[in-house]
């Protein structure tokens, strides 16, 4: 059977870690929709056309090394705002969305344009300057050279660019369920989410 769980928001928010946590907990596949804009933006780095890249994705795709890089990141927010790139990676969405046995989808638009018949929306939030501080802190773990100022700068100018673009900006669905994950320990978010979940499918 078919169950859908669109789970959206901005970036170090926390919503990867949710979404591969309650795909674990329901047994359901997970996408990270964003990969398929870093894919993209990877192979533009690389010198192809981004339409063309979006076009030509295959799933091993996602497996690139390269994929959480700062740079593949910044260019990934760039090829997001290109309408074409979009309606590449539209299909492939909601294909994996409605596949047997559910699925947990995270990303920027999936509750309001990819699958707005989701059964469970989620918006997971957390303000800037804790995300900035938790996307610093994995930064500089593996190894990357950069101030907590340069990581705020970065986040807030893709907040920007992912609120105000013309195609799909972030924001939650008007039914969906918002989890500020500013003062809350992973497992309680993940508590909430799962929560959530369970309270629809017995509804």
């Amino acid at each position: 059977m078919a169950f859908t769980i669109a789970i959206d928001g901005p970036a170090a928010a926390g919503k990867g870690t949710i979404s591969k946590a309650v795909s674990d907990h329901f047994g359901y596949g997970h996408l990270d929709t964003g990969l398929l804009y870093r894919v993209v933006g990877a192979r533009m780095l690389d010198g192809a056309e981004p339409v063309a890249a979006a076009e030509a994705l295959e799933v091993v795709d996602l497996e690139r090394d390269d994929l959480r890089t700062a740079e593949v990141a910044q260019a990934a927010s760039k090829v997001a705002v290109i309408a074409g790139v979009r309606a590449a990676l539209v299909d492939f969405q909601r294909a994996f969305a409605r596949r047997s046995g559910g699925a947990v989808m995270d990303g920027r638009d999936i509750g309001t344009v990819i699958c707005p018949e989701a059964e469970v929306k989620l918006f997971v939030t957390a303000s800037a300057e804790v995300r900035a501080t938790r996307r610093f802190l994995e930064l500089t773990g593996k190894g990357s050279i950069i101030t907590l100022e340069e990581v705020l700068a970065d986040v807030r100018a893709r907040d920007e660019r992912d609120m105000n673009r013309a195609e799909a900006p972030l924001r939650p669905a008007e039914d969906a369920v918002t989890i500020d994950t500013s003062s809350l320990s992973i497992e309680e978010a993940i508590g909430q989410a799962v929560a959530v979940v369970e309270a629809r499918q017995k509804g």
